[in-house]
């Protein structure tokens, strides 16, 4: 019997897996299999009509590009130099975010209009939940560089394709995007891989040089030709020998994982101390010495100092490369100390930083426990009023028949249950220092305007009567609501939100934030001071995926709790340590998940057979539904799925 064509072997085995739920043995690549399974649960079919995928308003597709503005900026140039290397194939070099959102493309024209029936743009989303199988979304999901060929999609339509797509980490080892290139299948080539990998390495080494100016980079290689190539290794290291970052090359030559950045220390990896390293260096700048590991291995490792320079030599423009070499300011100061590395909270940190000696209302806007009021302490400590009170109060909080006495402070005798000598108010105890109002959103549209009047007049005059005391303090003003909403809505005063309103900064939520490895470290350092807890590397993973509806606070509470269950002699936190609400959270539904005291990972256990993926599909959104209480909306954004897509599926 003839060997059926690997087309045709593929197209029988995805009907396979329709008609059975599995695979045949042999003939699909495992990762191709698991992202068609993948694609099934999600609800898609091969031959379905592509109804229910997204794609981002151009104000959406905006914020996008505005918060992946690092990552943008520094694969443009490389973007345009992989183009000219595969200009002849007809194809299109694309960036997506680590979402799967395109950002930008360049492409020659005659493909690009048949792109457009798929979807080829920018703003459209080729995650696999949208798009089934492809390169962007496959290399998102499974974390590695893949090509998706011809009938290896998920869906028919997309079979004249072929993609290779490789992700693009940044110096902490946080997955930030894709890069790929898409063209007809019929010109494929076999070097395209290596192509992209190579592209994806050298936005990585400039991404590196940006994020760390402040750091030392340790260039390393086990060839001394080798260093000042795009093969070379870089890590990043603190000024008192902490590991702080690096590129893949680097990590694998030291033999340190992602996980452990910020967890170990350079002079226990090499045979040379880092004094030593920074006195060579003084002698001889941009010299290579040799140094061993602790297995003996000979690495040459070059020093630098100034990050910027490794910028020189991109298809970067002059003018773009002393923008980006410019030196950013120590962190030295409060601000600085949170400052793990995420763009969106530095960039935070450096426009708060601009109006802390000037006469600016600063207003902090972001969801629930992002840090908020954290912030709101940093910016005061670093301020020339740092000396003086930080007055916090939380509209939320205080009863609504009591704020107004709590900010204005009250006489004598003002009320009953009043104290006998009266109460200044928060307001007067900030003069000198900083006040901040905490979720001022919630605050009464009549105690806004009295508010107002004293923001305006500076002077507060207690209830009951008294007189009236002259106050100075700078406002820090946040709230989880957005402000500007509730203006619309009627329900705060328009005046007020522009006087409060001089800086507006929006802290990321947590699982936007691309520092998650180093904060994870930095909560468990503050949790741990005794001992160096760290967090199983799959384990690590699995956290920085979930969407912590509580953000940063939800995490520190589940580090605490997680911390608590080590034994006097662990350092690792594993599975059977999580609270059983997050485990739950964590796994896959309708699937019961018992933390195994031996493993490393959770250990399934069916609750009763499933029958097949459209089953297990069923009931996960089905239990997706009961716990939103039956909104639809709320259980389609948990599933990750468009509200379609689960009315269909439903309603099947």
């Amino acid at each position: 019997m003839p060997t059926p064509s690997p087309v045709l072997a593929l197209r029988r085995a995805r009907l396979h897996l329709l008609e059975h739920g599995d695979f045949p043995s042999e003939g699909v690549d495992a990762r191709v299999a698991r992202s068609w399974q993948r694609s099934l649960a999600a609800g898609l079919l091969p031959a379905g009509r592509l109804l229910d995928t997204e794609h981002a308003s151009a104000s959406e597709l905006s914020r996008t590009m505005a918060s992946n503005h690092d990552l943008l900026a520094h694969s443009r140039p490389v973007m345009e130099v992989l183009f000219e290397q595969v200009r002849h194939l007809h194809g299109m070099v694309i960036l997506a975010d680590r979402r799967g959102t395109l950002m930008h493309t360049l492409g020659q024209v005659d493909f690009l209009s048949r792109a457009e029936r798929v979807a080829l743009s920018c703003g459209a989303s080729w995650h696999e939940q949208h798009r089934g199988t492809n390169a962007i979304g496959t290399a998102l999901m499974e974390a590695t560089g893949i090509e998706i060929h011809g009938a290896e999609h998920f869906f028919e339509r997309h079979e004249f394709l072929t993609c290779t797509a490789v992700p693009i980490r940044s110096a902490m080892g946080e997955l930030m995007g894709v890069l790929d290139i898409s063209g007809d299948q019929r010109s494929r080539q076999p070097h395209t891989m290596g192509l992209v990998s190579m592209a994806t390495r050298l936005i990585e080494n400039r991404l590196i040089a940006a994020t760390c100016r402040r750091h030392l980079l340790l260039h390393l290689h086990p060839q001394v030709e080798g260093i000042g190539t795009v093969a070379e290794g870089i890590v990043a290291v603190s000024e008192d020998g902490w590991i702080v970052g690096g590129n893949h090359a680097g990590f694998d030559l030291l033999h340190v994982t992602a996980a452990e950045i910020g967890a170990v220390q350079i002079k226990n990896l090499l045979d040379v101390s880092l004094d030593e390293l920074l006195s060579r260096h003084r002698c001889r700048p941009g010299q290579a010495n040799p140094v061993r590991l602790p297995d003996g291995t000979l690495l040459f490792v070059r020093l630098q100092r100034d990050a910027g320079t490794l910028l020189a030599g991109t298809t970067a423009t002059p003018a773009r490369v002393n923008s980006l070499a410019a030196p950013t300011r120590e962190a030295v100061d409060a601000l600085g100390a949170l400052d793990t590395g995420d763009t969106r909270w530095r960039i935070a940190c450096e426009k708060t930083r601009r109006v802390l000696d000037k006469p600016i209302p600063l207003l902090i806007q972001g969801e629930s426990g992002v840090g908020k009021e954290l912030f709101a302490r940093a910016a005061h400590d670093s301020g020339p009023r740092r000396h003086q009170p930080f007055v916090a109060i939380n509209c939320a909080s205080v009863p609504e028949s009591l704020i107004e006495a709590e900010l204005f402070g009250y006489a004598a005798g003002a009320f009953t249950g009043a104290r006998r000598e009266g109460s200044p108010g928060r307001l007067r105890e900030a003069h000198g220092g900083t006040l901040f109002l905490d979720e001022i959103g919630d605050m009464p549209l009549g105690l806004q305007a009295r508010l107002l009047r004293v923001l305006q007049e500076r002077q507060v005059t207690p209830l009951g009567g008294g007189q009236t005391v002259a106050v100075d303090f700078a406002l820090v003003c946040a709230s989880h609501r957005k402000l500007r909403d509730e203006v619309a809505a009627g329900r705060f005063r328009n005046d007020l939100y522009y006087r409060i309103n001089g800086l507006t900064v929006v802290l990321p939520p947590l699982r936007e934030r691309t520092d998650f490895t180093v904060l994870t470290g930095r909560l468990l350092a503050d949790l741990n001071p005794d001992r160096q807890v760290q967090v199983r590397p799959e384990l690590l993973e699995r956290l920085r995926q979930h969407g912590w509806p509580g953000n940063l606070r939800q995490y520190a509470n589940a580090l605490r709790t997680a911390s608590a269950m080590l034994d006097a002699h662990e350092v690792w936190i594993d599975w059977r340590h999580l609270p059983d609400d997050l485990l739950e959270d964590l796994t896959p539904a309708a699937v019961n998940l018992v933390a195994s005291p031996t493993s490393h990972g959770p250990t399934k256990a069916l609750a009763e057979p499933l029958q097949n993926l459209q089953q297990l599909s069923l009931q996960a959104m089905q239990r997706a539904l009961d716990d939103c209480g039956g909104n639809v909306s709320q259980a389609a954004r948990r599933l990750g799925v468009s509200r379609q897509t689960l009315y269909r599926k439903l309603n099947a």
